[in-house]
């Protein structure tokens, strides 16, 4: 685990106050909105470190690496709309089943996995069929 220094807890708490996945570059310039001195470097480095932690998800969408505060330790999946961003955290117990049937199946063990569904959330639905 890195240190916590004040770069760092400024970009988890940013990201905690953020809803939905956001990029380093958004979350920078948040940050500098309040006033803070936290360089881009600084964010995108706290930003993986979380994300290695547990403390953070990370998706790539588009090419760019966005991240959202999660519960550290916990294993879910996400809906997410690949128009605005919004993201809903969801189970997916069958997921889980065919992963470790497919491991098995193939002589692996210990199966890690990571499942993002992407879509149009019920707003952006609306949005899209009203036009």
């Amino acid at each position: 685990m890195k240190r916590n220094t004040w770069q760092r807890e400024a970009v988890r708490d940013a990201l905690g106050r953020t809803e939905g996945f956001v990029s380093a570059q958004a979350l920078h310039a948040s940050l500098r909105g309040t006033g803070s001195e936290v360089g881009l470097a600084t964010v995108y480095r706290a930003l993986a470190d979380l994300a290695t932690e547990g403390e953070a998800d990370s998706l790539v969408q588009e090419g760019e690496s966005l991240y959202r505060a999660c519960t550290p330790g916990s294993h879910h999946h996400h809906l997410i709309c690949r128009n605005c961003g919004t993201a809903v955290e969801i189970s997916a117990d069958p997921v889980e089943a065919w992963a470790r049937q497919v491991a098995a199946e193939h002589g692996f063990t210990e199966p890690n996995h990571v499942v993002d569904v992407f879509g149009l959330c019920p707003e952006c639905s609306r949005a899209a069929s009203s036009r």
